[in-house]
């Protein structure tokens, strides 16, 4: 794993040594910046790595809406859009438009992913051997719209849909899906309505300095909307944001989700990733419920560099009596780079190490913080 990290740092510096040695106010060139008074388009060449994808590469854009603004707190309307192809034979394509209106009373927020996505399952608990390792292949639609009102000074409530349509295409013979005993092994669609509330203050979403996110969902997946199975899921993200002097900033996050009911395995808290808990494979270890605790030190040591330093903690279990065990804890460390691709927009890249216990790590190159 270590001589893996260091082939993908080699490459990535050999791609991006002809940026680097330019002054740092023309990171792109001019032809793939465009910029009016009513919007800016900034284009993004994709390269990045995580255990789950392997090697991945692609392109993307950001449109910034400059007219259509938060006034409240600064943010502005975007339309982020991306296509991804990787070593894994994987396929995501994205987008995501977050558009304000009245001046940011309201808040439209939307997302689409398209995926074809060779995987790896070791079933369901946190006590899964590595043994079970299986792999299997899943075409995916995932569409999620919320609307929101702001509620002065900086609260918002709304109401969402969320439609997830998975298809299990190959599994393997005799393995753990091919059973047919897992909910969703064969195909799941997720179907339903839900409410958001949440108190944001931060001072910008992609790599805030100050503030706090208080973020509580639920959502309902009903057979009345076309789901295949019905179940309950509630969701709480609570994040702060201290800076210390000029150049160090504390962030701290405590999530929780909790699912209720009949979940296919598509739909359960799935422990791991590049955002919640580096250092595992997302999904290594799912289940009903799962919570995560993880803080972090980030030094921007120019005003465009950063690094950082990590460590977390969590769990998933079958119901939340199960959470505490210090035998089930799955910790990890690790640390990054950061780099703000234009001065005037929060845009940044990162690229993090994890380690987990029992020889669990994992390398993260991508777009904003993890939290």
């Amino acid at each position: 794993m270590v001589r893996n990290i260091y082939k993908i740092l080699f490459v990535l510096f050999l791609l991006y040594q002809p940026v680097w040695g330019q002054n740092t106010d023309d990171v792109f060139k001019t032809d793939t910046l465009i910029k009016s008074k009513k919007y800016q388009f900034l284009a993004i060449p994709i390269v990045f790595y995580t255990p789950e994808t392997n090697f991945g590469f692609g392109a993307g854009g950001q449109v910034f809406l400059l007219k259509n603004k938060n006034i409240y707190n600064d943010r502005v309307s975007n339309i982020f859009f991306n296509a991804i192809y990787t070593a894994n034979k994987q396929i995501i394509i994205d987008v995501v438009p977050q558009i304000y209106f009245g001046k940011g009373d309201y808040f439209l927020d939307m997302a689409y992913k398209f995926k074809i996505y060779p995987n790896s399952f070791w079933g369901i608990g946190i006590d899964t051997p590595d043994s079970n390792k299986e792999t299997y292949n899943m075409t995916s639609h995932i569409f999620k719209v919320s609307f929101l009102k702001r509620l002065p000074p900086s609260l918002n409530f709304g109401f969402e849909y969320n439609y997830e349509n998975h298809n299990v295409t190959e599994v393997e013979e005799g393995g753990i899906l091919d059973e047919g005993d897992i909910l969703g092994s064969n195909y799941a669609i997720i179907s339903g309505l839900g409410a958001v509330f949440n108190l944001d203050t931060r001072d910008n979403i992609g790599s805030p300095i100050s503030g706090e996110l208080l973020k509580l969902g639920a959502q309902f997946s009903s057979e009345l909307f076309g789901a295949t199975q019905a179940y309950n899921k509630f969701i709480s993200d609570l994040r702060i944001y201290r800076s210390l002097g000029k150049k160090s900033i504390i962030a701290l996050q405590l999530y929780y989700e909790g699912n209720f009911g009949n979940p296919p395995f598509q739909g359960m808290a799935a422990y791991g990733g590049g955002n919640r808990a580096r250092g595992y494979f997302q999904g290594r270890y799912i289940d009903n419920h799962m919570y995560v605790i993880q803080g972090e030190y980030r030094y921007r040591f120019r005003p465009r560099w950063a690094i950082n330093a990590f460590g977390l903690f969590g769990e998933v279990a079958e119901t939340p009596n199960d959470f505490f065990s210090i035998s089930n804890m799955k910790p990890s460390f690790g640390g990054g780079i950061r780099f703000k691709i234009l001065k005037n927009q929060n845009t940044w890249i990162r690229a993090d190490i994890g380690r987990g216990i029992d020889g669990s790590s994992g390398f993260y190159f991508g777009v904003n913080e993890a939290f």
